[in-house]
């Protein structure tokens, strides 16, 4: 790894082809290991709490949904530079994935919209641990 004369990182074209390669495995083994995680989780706690259950397998889903489209309009902001559609998704986003938590709170019990926060970070959770470990210095 080169330092380049404005302090930051140079990369060859190896180095960068593997590190996009690392990112790409990490995206799809954190979608599928979040989803098995809250779905495990999920069945674990049916028995005594289905409705909390259910918040954290949705909020499961959920996470996986926002953690690909925030990648997905991260990866465009980074090709195309243009932040608009950046900005527009992230706000769709808070909208769609605020209203859930809402909808398992207002059926009740209230505090089955803690489950389904729990089970929205685990992806974004996840996802930033491999890469610290795989990508910190």
């Amino acid at each position: 790894m080169q330092e380049d004369s404005t302090g930051g990182r140079s990369y060859s074209d190896a180095e960068a082809a593997a590190d996009l390669a690392t990112y790409r495995m990490l995206k799809r083994s954190v979608s599928i290991g979040s989803l098995l995680l809250v779905g495990l989780l999920g069945l674990g706690l049916v028995w005594w709490l289905p409705r909390p259950a259910l918040a954290l397998v949705t909020g499961g889903i959920c996470g996986v949904l926002n953690t690909l489209l925030t990648m997905r309009y991260g990866e465009r902001l980074v090709d195309r530079g243009g932040v608009g559609g950046f900005v527009f998704s992230s706000f769709l986003r808070i909208l769609v994935f605020g209203i859930v938590p809402v909808a398992f709170a207002i059926g009740g019990p209230w505090w089955s919209m803690g489950f389904y926060y729990v089970g929205f970070f685990i992806p974004l959770a996840l996802f930033a641990y491999l890469a610290s470990r795989r990508f910190g210095s």
